[in-house]
This record gives C-alpha cells, sequence and structure tokens, in this order.
C-alpha cells in the first residue's frame, strides 16, 4: 500500500510539470483524435515516470515552450497510466516503437519526427533540446 501510495504521489508531480509547463493533458482516444487530426504541428510528449529519463525529459519538454519556433499545439500524454490515450496516439507514429518519455513531431496528423527515449536517457537535457530546436526549425517555420 505504502508503494502505491508514493506512486500516485510520483505520477502526480509528474503531470503537474507538464501541466504547468503549458501542456495539455490527453487522457482518453477522442481527446488524442481531435488534437492531432487537426491541421499544422503538435508536439506529442510522452511522460513516463522512468527516473533518469523522465527527469531530463520533463525540463527540455518546459524549455521548449519558450523556443521562437513552436508548433501550434503542445499535448502530453502519460505511459502506463492513460493506456487507451498513450495507445491511441502512438497508432500515429507510424515506423516508431513505442517509447516513454519521447516526443513526437506530427504535421496534419502525420508523424515527421520523433525523439525517442534512447535519445534522451542518460543524455543531457540540452542534447534533447537541440533535437527538438532542430525539429522545431524545419517543420515548424511558418
Amino acid at each position: 500500500m505504502e508503494f502505491n501510495m508514493f506512486m500516485n504521489d510520483v505520477v502526480k508531480v509528474a503531470r503537474q510539470e507538464m501541466v504547468e509547463a503549458g501542456y495539455e493533458q490527453l487522457t482518453t482516444p477522442d481527446e488524442v483524435d481531435e488534437v492531432v487530426k487537426q491541421e499544422g504541428t503538435t508536439l506529442v510528449m510522452i511522460n513516463s515516470v522512468c527516473g533518469c529519463a523522465g527527469g531530463i525529459a520533463r525540463p527540455a519538454a518546459a524549455y521548449m515552450k519558450n523556443y521562437e519556433t513552436k508548433p501550434d499545439r503542445f499535448v502530453t500524454v502519460f505511459a502506463g497510466q492513460d493506456k487507451e490515450a498513450t495507445a491511441r496516439a502512438r497508432e500515429y507514429f507510424t515506423g516508431y516503437a513505442p517509447s516513454s518519455p519521447s516526443f513526437a513531431l506530427l504535421k496534419d496528423g502525420q508523424i515527421v519526427t520523433m525523439v525517442e527515449r534512447f535519445e534522451i536517457e542518460g543524455h543531457e537535457p540540452i542534447k534533447v533540446v537541440q533535437k527538438l530546436e532542430k525539429a522545431f526549425d524545419e517543420y515548424c517555420a511558418k
């Protein structure tokens, strides 16, 4: 029981970090479809409680809200928590294996690039930021 209470607190903090950073939480498959199918660009942050990688991904995600060139929408699904929403989001990530935490950039509902867990875990947050900046510059420039 104590472990579950601990994990609930960890999940709550990880969710709150993304909300405070300005990301919209998507918790159902219908919410995912509604947002991802919109015209324009959408960054989907697949959130996770995985210690090292999550502790790198969330600060990088927060930083990206301040980058000059940005997608039209910033959203998040929570792997292992909002399972159906995460599964639906991953249906849009054709060609990429499930990975969390990770970032998927979509344009007009189609995946254009992804920063996967192996590109996050063990790296400094600035390296993740640089990958996202490059993707934003390439796909989000107006």
